[in-house]
């Protein structure tokens, strides 16, 4: 086997490969050597008919399958022997295909670029340290006596922490959209199940208002065709609810299924806060660290890999429309809108890949199993959730990927420069900056 290979533009390389006449010859005769003995032809007898009629009849066809194998092997053969890693799939050309002249064909395709991970021991990174307070645990159990509030309606206006029940049917330009209208919505004031700039517009109404609500969404709102625009809604306030509050105590904690009363549901909510927390503080370390690779590291990236992550992200931006309700035709999704999260996704995946190929990193069977548990405890019954992981290779696989990253985090922190930085729960999980400590600091 012949092999050469020319460099294009940038990371397109064209690989030319010549295979004797003689293998693909002889694969395709041993092919219908095979297939003589089990053809059935009218007038021979099983077994028996002439490798001329076989050839004849079956011939090309073989040849056909035979050729499409032999390209396969051979292009795998090529790149192990140029040492090439391609980005995707090649575009192949037969040149020569003719019985009895050497195969010929030439692959195109771009190569995976070499990768050379710098600047990682002059990464800075900040780790929140962060203590569940009391104030953590009653905020929470406030929300649980406001999930348990019994209403009564009132003859006054409404105020946060009411629940307003409305119809309301709302246009853009004059005209409807999904999920445009609604009868009989109940709307806990406060909490923002609807957008704060529409529910700030219901404080103040009393049963039997009707009033005019503009609400414009956001840029990213997932229906295209109404994203950025301004709305305008017919709103009626059927009635007004307030709230009273289950008192916070043993029985409102055997309610809710705790056993040992209030204590062990304050405990309860405790662990539950931890885990949030350290989920918390890996995502805010990940992202820094992720932020910092990308910073710190120039690399020529495959288009192929960078137009596979747009239609990728296309796809999951059609599925969360299609989530939300947005009905009518498929909306244009233009690729520059997602080129630039593309090309971060492709970056970091190389980066990654690298600093997991140059240091040995392998996979943690216990943080493996640890991810699984984490992720099941999250339902009613996590026994049956781990089993579905289990059975599903695909699921697997995105959670190995996972706890992959969160090794090679583990792997940069160890290189990089660490600190500590109090924070409050709140500030954590809200994405916020705690003032306080940002100021003394």
């Amino acid at each position: 086997m012949q092999v050469s290979v020319e460099s294009g533009e940038g990371l397109k390389r064209k690989l030319k490969v010549q295979i004797p006449s003689e293998r693909v010859d002889e694969q395709v005769d041993r092919k219908l050597r095979e297939m003589r003995g089990q053809v059935r032809l009218q007038g021979f007898r099983p077994g028996k008919v002439p490798m001329k009629v076989v050839q004849k009849r079956y011939g090309p066809q073989v040849r056909g399958e035979v050729l499409d194998e032999v390209v396969r092997s051979t292009y795998a053969e090529a790149l192990e022997q140029e040492s090439l890693r391609p980005a995707g799939t090649p575009d192949i050309q037969p040149l020569t295909v003719e019985p009895g002249k050497d195969l010929e064909y030439e692959a195109s395709f771009e190569v995976i670029p070499d990768v050379e991970v710098q600047g990682v021991e002059s990464i800075e990174l900040t780790r929140p340290a962060v203590d569940i307070e009391a104030a953590d645990v009653d905020r929470i159990l406030e929300r649980l006596r406001k999930q348990h509030a019994e209403y009564t309606e009132v003859d006054r206006a409404a105020a946060d922490g009411d629940r307003a029940t409305i119809d309301f049917h709302g246009q853009v330009d004059g005209e409807d959209f999904s999920g445009n209208s609604g009868e009989d919505v109940p709307v806990p004031l406060g909490e923002g199940q609807m957008p704060g700039p529409f529910e700030e517009e219901l404080v103040g109404m009393k049963a039997g208002d009707e009033k005019t609500v503009r609400y414009t969404f956001p840029e990213g709102f997932p229906d295209a065709d109404i994203a950025g625009r301004e709305a305008e809604f017919s709103v009626t306030m059927k009635k007004v609810e307030a709230p009273e509050l289950p008192e916070a105590d043993d029985a409102f904690a055997e309610k809710l299924g705790i056993e040992g009363g209030l204590e062990a549901l304050r405990e309860r909510i405790t662990e539950s806060l931890e885990r949030e927390r350290e989920q918390a503080v890996r995502t805010r370390v990940k992202n820094q660290v992720m932020d910092a690779l990308v910073q710190r590291n120039e690399i020529e990236l495959p288009q192929t890999l960078v137009d596979s992550e747009i239609e990728q992200l296309r796809q999951q931006t059609r599925e969360r429309m299609r989530q939300a309700g947005a009905e009518g035709e498929e909306p244009d999704l233009p690729a520059d809108q997602f080129e630039e999260e593309a090309r971060r996704r492709v970056k970091l995946g190389l980066l990654v890949n690298e600093i997991v190929r140059a240091n040995e990193i392998q996979l943690e069977p216990e943080r493996m199993q640890a991810a699984l548990q984490r992720v099941a405890s999250g339902y009613e019954q996590p026994e049956q959730v781990m089993q579905y992981y289990l059975q599903n290779q695909e699921m697997m696989q995105s959670l190995q990927l996972q706890v992959m990253e969160d090794q090679v985090v583990d792997w940069v922190m160890e290189q990089a420069q660490v600190t500590e930085k109090p924070m409050s729960l709140d500030a954590l999980t809200s994405g916020a900056e705690d003032e306080e400590n940002t100021e003394a600091s």
